[in-house]
């Protein structure tokens, strides 16, 4: 799930390989790894994960991996500034959709820079082909799910303090869902941009290995860095809820602390 910028480096030939950029264009053009095309995934929130709602996110994110490319045999790294949410969250995608073979770059452009390693800054073109992963429910949580489950799940909630406890209010509501734990994403990653080992992320995540977790933030990029980091350590019962903090603040039927 990650990859170092060296070996990444090692493979900047091969040609089932596609790298993401998942930054803005203009930060895209000031400097990118070889190769690596442009996807802004942060335009790309989705807020409704009712039936129809999770129907249409699954529309819309099989045209974005048919557009950039993504078949079975494709090897795809996500990249961000360091390893962040919109890499993570492009990670969590493809899982999503049963396919294997991605990773995120450990450390982002800043740790590939911090090598002294070669950037680009010519716009590198997509190669369109037909995306057809299938939806795997056990890695996305509903607003329906977790009200179901509420007291038998780990809710880790991504967000800043701040956030978490009602100082700071992005929503209607302010608060949480009930019984989250707050472990704000920024706390997974290393001052050189790279996670941090298991033994700091274990200090987190005190959590049983045989939990259900769900994690959520503000609308689901937060909470896929925390999913990564979760899975570095072995935690196999993970879920993102898509629609986080901006939908279940605005569900008034729903309850919050």
């Amino acid at each position: 799930m990650l990859i170092s910028v060296r070996e990444l480096a090692g493979r900047l030939s091969e040609k089932d390989l596609i790298i993401i950029d998942c930054r803005s264009y203009k930060e895209y053009s000031e400097g990118h790894i070889p190769g690596a095309v442009n996807l802004d995934l942060f335009a790309f929130h989705w807020f409704d994960t009712s039936e129809s709602g999770i129907e249409g996110f699954d529309a819309q994110t099989r045209q974005i991996f048919s557009f950039v490319g993504v078949t079975n045999n494709k090897m795809v790294v996500f990249y961000d500034g360091v390893s962040g949410m919109l890499a993570a969250r492009g990670v969590w995608m493809l899982l999503y959709f049963s396919h294997k073979n991605v990773a995120m770059l450990d450390g982002g452009l800043k740790k590939w820079q911090a090598e002294g390693l070669e950037i680009q800054t010519k716009t590198n073109g997509y190669s369109p082909a037909k995306f057809d992963g299938k939806p795997s429910s056990n890695l996305l949580a509903s607003y329906e799910y977790i009200r179901k489950n509420l007291g038998k799940l780990i809710l880790i909630d991504a967000r800043s303090r701040e956030e978490y406890s009602g100082d700071v209010i992005r929503g209607s509501r302010r608060g949480h869902i009930p019984g989250a734990i707050n472990v704000d994403f920024n706390l997974n990653i290393s001052d050189d941009g790279t996670f941090k080992d298991e033994g700091s992320l274990s200090a987190l995540y005190k959590i049983p290995k045989d939990s259900q977790i769900v994690t959520y933030c503000q609308g689901a990029y937060r909470a896929a860095n925390s999913f990564v980091a979760l899975k570095k350590l072995g935690f196999e019962n993970v879920r993102v809820y898509l629609g986080s903090w901006g939908e279940w603040s605005n569900r008034t039927e729903l309850p919050v602390e």
